[in-house]
């Protein structure tokens, strides 16, 4: 699996194929013809992303409909995420845990705390407690027990543009 992962990410052109298709599901035609590559050139690329398991195709047909495979991308880097280790007691919130921290930037929202950078990469975090999204701020949710915190970057992806033109 190593071996065909690399080779899958050593392309540039692999990469920027990986990165236009994180959003939405591509036809292989659009997407080599956006890319400015061939049909054959582009398919030789795909069979090697689906080779290291990173793009899933579904045949409609004769259509070919291409989508990352977010799965594997997430536990590919799963060894390079660095891991610490806080006690805690019963009671204290998220927030109470990542006051211990370096690197949290947390910013206050009408009496909700969220978290705005790690390490100083700024953005949209969310958290996760053993693989679940909790529904509260990070200064509301109480541990009940040992428990994983996760600390995931929302990457933006536009679903929707809408130009809104005013009119005279």
């Amino acid at each position: 699996m190593n071996n065909k992962l690399f080779k899958a990410l050593s392309s540039e052109t692999r990469i920027k194929i990986l990165q236009k298709i994180m959003g939405r599901e591509y036809h292989l035609s659009e997407l080599a013809r956006e890319m400015n590559i061939s049909k054959p050139v582009i398919s030789r690329h795909i069979r090697i992303l689906e080779d290291a398991k990173l793009i899933e195709r579904r045949k409609i047909g004769n259509v070919h409909v291409l989508r990352a495979n977010v799965d594997i991308l997430e536990k590919v880097f799963e060894p390079f995420v660095e891991e610490r280790m806080v006690k805690a007691r019963e009671g204290e919130t998220v927030f109470d845990i990542l006051k211990q921290l370096s690197g949290i930037e947390i910013k206050e929202c009408d009496g909700n705390k969220f978290i705005t950078a790690v390490n100083g990469e700024k953005g949209l975090y969310i958290y996760e407690i053993d693989g679940k999204i909790p529904e509260k701020a990070i200064n509301r949710y109480k541990l009940e027990k040992s428990t994983l915190l996760q600390l995931k970057k929302l990457i933006p992806v536009t679903k929707k543009r809408i130009r809104i033109i005013l009119r005279d």
